[in-house]
């Protein structure tokens, strides 16, 4: 099951256990059984601190429980955490076999200070990267207090449950039974839902806050170049980020990256947070940025209100929003999202395995995904609206040479179609004739571009009939004081490395600015 080399890696992290674990099977007779005991029967042999047994003892079959001998801390794990999940996996048995977390204090005493019972069912798919920071999250929640409970449960081995529980889209959990979130998620915003209080003690924290010299509005690449540049200066930096990472997150593979041939965009989320955290910045997670105040006169305060009520204050701003999923924005799309219609076919694809889907969009994105999708489900409709596919030749040849694929050009989509529960279709308009055509499918992944996070600035700062932040050379915006960078602004070329010069330009035209303004009084008297 595992090579040589995985084994020996995986034997070297295994020497971290302190306390025996046993690995509790329950199987049948299918291949993903036959595999999952080769794999728990591989990790036993590698430790004397592991046992394995087969006990059958679960419904929900293949499946093994990790518990710490003993003791009620155990996590479980149905269908075969692979692919993208072997980290959980690694992760789970160090966790359970005593070897620390490096989670902030806070946040491991907040878990374990919850009170009353949470069963935790999560859905992954294999190819998922949004998938591990739930899987990881809820199982540290299980291993770190005794009331809470987790399965984590491969969607693709478990077919019949995901079409009972109508889970068309991943990461997706269930609490006690009843749907609880969907999407990626970090340990923090899970316990935000669940801890009623932690808003409030979390606004508590930020009211009180300096004004900054520098506050970065945006934790993606061009935010977390900004703030490392800011701090560098030796002045007072801040970054408040809806979440840390930003589109990133939502990226498959990057290997346009500069001197890194190869990475996945979870991985640079998190080198790009141990990055900033190195240096002297105020990171303030999980906070929604809803409206900036330029500030009155030149060298004053700029106020950046957040969702919770906060006001932030600070001697200059960096906008580094940066953008999201463009949707079609026709009738049906908002009320089946996530119940056929996605925007990720890494995350989701494996869920439509042997059914019919569409794409909607003939650029890079939509022919990588029609390709990638091609190889799981039965069929796919690309749909485009121009007369032509947008995408890079090489990605077109391949797409003509799939059997299963129909490419529909000069297409507009109308509606989408649904039961109630589920997505069972669209309508497109021949943009040529003006006929409407309806085709029958149970999936729809929309990829038709990005559109900017702007909305909360149109009365603050000039925006482009796009939405984009209108920036200068410098980065400047149209306020004093203001500056942007990334997706969100009107610099050609949406791309990581270009996010991340903007970013590090952003922060030295902020500082630049900041020098050459008037002393404080504060100053005046230093």
């Amino acid at each position: 099951m595992l090579d040589a080399n995985l084994k020996e890696q995986l034997q070297a992290y295994l020497e971290r256990i302190t306390q025996p674990i046993e690995l509790v099977a329950s199987l049948d007779d299918s291949e993903t059984a036959r595999e999952t005991q080769e794999l728990l029967e591989e990790i036993a042999s590698l430790s004397d601190l592991i046992t394995y047994e087969r006990r059958d003892d679960d419904a929900r079959k293949p499946s093994f429980a990790i518990h710490r001998t003993g003791t009620a801390v155990g996590v479980r794990f149905a269908g075969l955490p692979m692919g993208h999940e072997f980290n959980s996996l690694v992760l789970a048995l160090l966790q359970v076999g005593g070897y620390p977390t490096k989670t902030a204090l806070d946040v491991i005493e907040q878990v374990q200070s919850l009170e009353g019972d949470y069963r935790f069912e999560s859905y992954f798919s294999q190819s998922c990267q949004n998938c591990p920071d739930v899987v990881q999250a809820l199982n540290l929640m299980s291993v770190l207090n005794p009331h809470i409970r987790h399965v984590a449960i491969d969607g693709a081995a478990f077919q019949a449950e995901v079409d009972g529980r109508q889970v068309m889209a991943v990461p997706s959990i269930f609490l006690n039974g009843e749907p609880f979130g969907q999407g990626r998620m970090s340990l923090e915003q899970i316990l935000a839902k669940i801890d009623t209080g932690a808003e409030a003690r979390a606004a508590e924290k930020l009211k009180n806050k300096e004004a900054f010299d520098v506050l970065v509005v945006g934790g993606g690449p061009a935010g977390a170049s900004a703030a490392i540049y800011a701090a560098r200066k030796g002045i007072r930096t801040g970054i408040a980020a809806e979440r840390f990472g930003g589109q990133v997150l939502d990226t498959m593979a990057i290997e346009n990256f500069i001197s890194v041939s190869h990475t996945e965009g979870p991985k640079l989320a998190v080198a790009l947070e141990e990055h900033v955290k190195a240096y002297d910045v105020d990171i303030m997670n999980l906070q929604r940025a809803e409206k900036l105040v330029p500030a009155k006169v030149p060298g004053g305060l700029a106020e950046v209100h957040l969702a919770g009520g906060t006001v932030l204050k600070a001697r200059s701003v960096i906008l580094a929003t940066g953008a999201r999923w463009r949707q079609m924005n026709v009738p049906g799309e908002t009320e089946y999202r996530n119940k056929g219609v996605a925007y990720c076919p890494h995350c989701d694809g494996p869920l439509f395995k042997g059914k019919r889907v569409a794409v909607i969009g003939g650029g890079n994105s939509g022919v990588e995904a029609a390709i990638d999708l091609a190889g799981i489900v039965a069929h796919v409709t690309l749909v485009e609206f121009d007369g032509q596919l947008r995408a890079d030749a090489v990605l077109q040849r391949k797409l003509n040479s799939l059997p299963n694929v129909k490419v529909i050009t000069s297409a507009l989509t109308t509606e989408v179609h649904g039961d109630g529960a589920r997505v069972v279709g669209l309508t497109y308009k021949d943009r040529n004739s003006d006929a409407l055509h309806r085709i029958a499918l149970e999936g729809i992944f929309v990829q038709i571009g990005l559109v900017p996070n702007t909305e909360w600035l149109k009365d603050s700062v000039a925006l482009s009939p796009r939405g984009e932040i209108e920036v200068d050379h410098r980065g400047a915006t149209s306020q004093p004081g203001i500056f942007a960078a990334g997706d969100a602004t009107t610099v050609p070329f949406k791309q990581i490395v270009i996010a991340m010069g903007e970013g590090a330009k952003a922060s030295l035209s902020a500082f630049d600015y900041l020098i050459r303004l008037a002393p404080t009084v504060e100053e005046k008297a230093a």
